[in-house]
């Protein structure tokens, strides 16, 4: 599927192709954002914008809205479940009659993969990507950038090992092209069955010993139930091999620091005593997802 250029409108559809100019600049929009003296700007008041949220979703939706009611503007959501996609409308049509009734922007998460390059290329107003299938998240990986500058000063010459189901995360594919446009070195590390053999080319597999010692450690939750008949029998048994235990923790270089997307499966990816450490930074990404949205959501209406 062919990329729409994202110097030439305001959709925001993935990283990939993003110039480090650009990410850059969202960035410090959103630091601009996250210092800001009141809760509330009015500067969209009287804009629009519909949250269509064609797959489940909590923390992205509360997110999107937050930001968007911290910039003033009106706040339209919208559940495939309880829609007429359910009585078999497509997700193009939905869309396009949500347009009709004059919303300025649509944020849009949706379960299939290619569809939303060819939406963008019919629909008027922007579109925010807020996960698509397993292709891309790209505010996760802003607010993901903007984590790592905060803790780091900057993102060139960090070392990020991305660690668990590559083959299915749109977090590591919107987190590799962001990263290495900013001149971060990427590794993935997974079993075998969680690979993602298309990225390959792109940044290396190494082993969960040799990621321990990137600056960043990334954790990816894991849904074994996706990988029935692989290694893994059970989640004690993937912990053992991939997952970032106390005893490994304690091996990270001590400036780094561990992330995590989130939701998180605590005593799977991730030991419980670790979600809250001292090098964790999970719930401090959480934080930094409004100022990020607010951030992409100014700039797809300005």
């Amino acid at each position: 599927m062919t990329q729409l250029s994202v110097h030439t409108d305001k959709h925001l559809l993935g990283t990939k192709g993003m110039t480090a100019g650009e990410l850059t600049s969202i960035l410090d929009r959103a630091a601009y954002w996250e210092q800001y003296p009141v809760k509330v700007s009015n500067g969209l008041q009287g804009r629009f914008v519909a949250n269509m949220f064609f797959e489940n979703s909590t923390r992205t939706r509360f997110s999107f809205e937050v930001a968007e009611k911290r910039l003033g503007a009106e706040v339209l959501n919208f559940a495939a479940a309880v829609s007429s996609v359910q009585k078999g409308e497509s997700i193009y049509d939905t869309v396009r009659t949500i347009e009709s009734m004059g919303v300025d922007a649509g944020v849009i998460r949706m379960k299939p993969n290619g569809l939303l390059a060819e939406l963008a290329q019919k629909i008027k107003f922007p579109l925010i990507n807020a996960g698509d299938g397993n292709n891309e998240h790209p505010t996760q990986a802003l607010l993901d950038l903007y984590t790592m500058r905060k803790q780091f000063g900057e993102i060139k010459g960090l070392n990020v090992a991305i660690i668990g189901d590559i083959q299915h995360s749109r977090v590591a594919r919107s987190n590799l092209w962001a990263l290495q446009a900013l001149g971060a070195k990427v590794s993935f590390c997974a079993p075998q069955g969680m690979q993602a053999a298309e990225l390959a080319g792109h940044a290396p597999y190494v082993t969960i010993d040799e990621a321990l010692k990137a600056d960043v450690v990334m954790m990816l939750r894991v849904q074994l139930e996706r990988h029935e008949g692989t290694l893994f029998g059970s989640a004690e048994e993937y912990r053992a091999a991939y997952g970032l235990t106390v005893e490994r923790a304690a091996r990270m270089a001590p400036h780094a620091i561990i992330m995590h997307p989130a939701p998180v499966n605590r005593g799977v990816e991730i030991d419980d005593e670790l979600v809250e450490c001292e090098k964790s930074k999970i719930f401090q990404q959480m934080s930094h997802g409004v100022p990020i949205r607010m951030a992409v959501i100014e700039r797809a209406l300005s």
